[in-house]
């Protein structure tokens, strides 16, 4: 599978309401890190593994993440945007951009997280396997606010489970997904759908791919872990 051949889709609705004590003008993912917008990592990493194309799922202050990057980043990446009416949740966003979608396979990825890992090896790794729905796990030396996943040696993913609130290393849902059309279009439509509580379960028991990964994992949810996104981001390019 050639990543050219693939679309790229970002979840950047969230209502982010965790940060409103620090990010309150702006939706999260345009919280500046280094005085770029975070979404502007993540689509950096799009381009570095050679997709062209990317739809962005927006929501709460939409407009001002199309005002910020309009219809091309860095002149090697497409934009298009699909505005929820209402929060749709995770797996809704997706099945709302449907119509959007002019790929096989889409490449999802969350616009609040960051995976520091080679994205077309998970292309790769995806094409290969032949599920039809894979995931990126990434090892977190403290899964106490995750829930955590379990996958087989081969990759078949097993089993999600809840938080457990231990602080302990584990393999955690890293938020970047390769997902068939079908799986998309398996998604019920016009109601708010989570991907990691309502249709996981369901991809999974149908045969599900989990990739796994070493490479550090920030997730900005929180005002603590965002006050340490400076420090991650500018780190890896040292």
């Amino acid at each position: 599978m050639a990543s050219d051949d693939i679309q790229a889709l970002v979840l950047a609705g969230g209502l982010g309401t965790r940060l409103r004590s620090v990010v309150s003008d702006r939706p999260k993912v345009l919280a500046s890190i280094n005085g770029t917008p975070f979404l502007a990592y993540v689509l950096r990493q799009i381009i570095d593994a050679g997709v062209h194309r990317a739809v962005i799922c927006v929501g709460y202050m939409g407009s001002a993440i199309e005002q910020a990057f309009g219809a091309h980043f860095d002149n090697k990446l497409g934009l298009t945007y699909s505005y929820e009416r209402e929060p749709l949740g995770t797996a809704g966003a997706l099945r709302y951009a449907q119509p959007l979608i002019d790929s096989e396979t889409v490449l999802v990825m969350n616009g609040d997280t960051y995976v520091a890992t080679d994205i077309a090896a998970l292309v790769r790794w995806h094409g290969e396997s032949g599920w039809a729905g894979s995931m990126a796990i990434a090892r977190v030396p403290d899964a106490a606010r995750f829930g955590t996943v379990d996958a087989d040696p081969d990759g078949r993913v097993t089993a999600l489970q809840e938080k457990r609130g231990e602080s302990r290393p584990d393999w955690v849902n890293a938020g970047l997904y390769m997902l068939g059309r079908g799986l998309i279009e398996s998604i019920p439509a016009d109601r708010a759908v989570s991907i990691e509580r309502e249709m996981l379960p369901a991809w999974i028991a149908q045969g599900f791919g989990g990739w796994r990964t070493d490479a550090p994992f920030l997730d900005i949810g929180t005002p603590e872990s965002l006050a340490g996104a400076a420090a991650f981001l500018g780190g890896l390019d040292s």
